[in-house]
């Protein structure tokens, strides 16, 4: 089992930045991709990122690949979440997740089993 508990939300203008933290209890992140989804009010759950446990490879969904930065450190059983230049289309619960299986998609939601309970991240204009 693992228990994964993000921080780091908040309220901020346009064009400001945040860092979210994942921190994951009860087992390592050994081995396992780590990703950061987000949902919007009324809005399906998205992919935002995500990044691998050998090599460091980092995938990143259009809206955000210049702006957002997935990053791990597998010591401390840590996964961040650069977020710069912010927009209110940012504005959503960001949840961090974990994929314990091989060879699966890193884009779907349903390749991760365990996930954290959320933080909300609001973008005003």
């Amino acid at each position: 089992q693992v228990q994964l508990v993000e921080s780091g939300g908040g309220l901020v203008q346009a064009g400001s930045s945040l860092r979210l933290s994942c921190a994951a209890a009860g087992r390592t992140f050994r081995g396992y991709v780590m990703g950061w989804f987000r949902q919007g009010a009324g809005k399906e759950r998205e992919f935002v990122a995500a990044i691998g446990w050998t090599y460091g490879t980092t995938v990143y969904a259009d809206s955000v690949k210049g702006r957002f930065t997935i990053s791990r450190d597998n010591a401390k059983n840590t996964v961040w979440l650069q977020m710069n230049s912010l927009k209110p289309e940012d504005t959503a619960i960001y949840y961090c997740a974990t994929m314990v299986l091989l060879g699966r998609d890193w884009h779907d939601k349903d390749s991760y089993t365990y996930w954290g309970q959320g933080t909300q991240v609001t973008v005003s204009s």
